[in-house]
This record gives structure tokens, C-alpha cells and sequence, in this order.
């Protein structure tokens, strides 16, 4: 069962950072569209449906598997996963965060530039990048 856990956490995991990548990506399109045009129009349902149908299902998939094996393994006392779930709850602001800046856009209220998505589109790589060194050497 451990392994099967396993594997349904890191099929979750991928799922929900190929969203958490795409969708700063689709905001520096976005904001350079003018608001109310149909190119903006698209956008807007491009981002709820990513939102909806891919990153919100897997954020809440990665976290099941993931406190599963956590529990299941035994693990809770290791230094490493307590870094790695610091960098996990990172990772859940900017969703949070992503999630507030689509519902902005949906209101043709969007307050940043495209410069701006660009950089925000690095975090999650920066804090997958973290989290996977975390896992892999378990350093502590």
C-alpha cells in the first residue's frame, strides 16, 4: 500500500506544478490583453478551468498521499520532512495566492504587470527544486 501511496503522491505532485507553472505563465499574456476583449475572455476561462479542474484537485490529492505517507512511514520525527513541509506550505501560499490574482483577473481587476508574473512564475520551480533536494538526500 506504501508504494502505491508513493506513487499517487508524486503522479499528484507533478500534476499540480505543471499547473502551478503554467498558470503565471498564462497571467503575462493576461495582463497584456486589454481588458473585456475576447483574448482576455479566453484567459479567464483558461485560468478557472486550470484552477479548477487540475491544480485545485491535485493540491488537495498531493496532500492526502503525502500526510499518508508521512503517517504511514512513520516519519514525523525527521528533520527533512519538517523542512520539506515548510517548503510544501510555501508552495500552498502561492497557490493561495495564484488563486487570488485569477479571481482578480476574472473581475478585470488585475493590479500587476506582466514583469511581475514573470518573476512569480519562478517561485514554484525555486521551492520544487527545495523540496525534491529535501527528499532525495534527506540532509538532516
Amino acid at each position: 500500500m506504501y508504494l502505491w501511496l508513493k506513487a499517487l503522491h508524486i503522479i499528484s505532485v507533478i500534476a499540480w506544478m505543471a499547473g502551478m507553472l503554467y498558470l503565471p505563465r498564462l497571467f503575462v499574456y493576461h495582463a497584456a490583453a486589454k481588458p473585456g476583449s475576447s483574448e482576455s475572455e479566453t484567459f479567464k476561462v483558461m485560468e478557472r478551468r486550470l484552477m479548477q479542474a487540475i491544480i485545485n484537485p491535485a493540491m488537495i490529492a498531493t496532500w492526502i498521499f503525502g500526510l499518508s505517507l508521512a503517517t504511514m512511514g512513520n516519519l514525523w520525527s525527521q528533520g527533512w520532512l519538517h523542512g520539506k513541509l515548510a517548503l510544501v506550505i510555501c508552495m500552498q501560499i502561492v497557490h493561495v495566492l495564484l488563486a487570488r490574482w485569477r479571481r482578480q483577473f476574472a473581475e478585470d481587476r488585475n493590479a500587476h504587470s506582466q514583469r511581475f508574473y514573470r518573476i512569480v512564475n519562478e517561485i514554484p520551480t525555486l521551492l520544487l527544486i527545495g523540496i525534491v533536494l529535501l527528499v532525495v538526500l534527506k540532509p538532516f
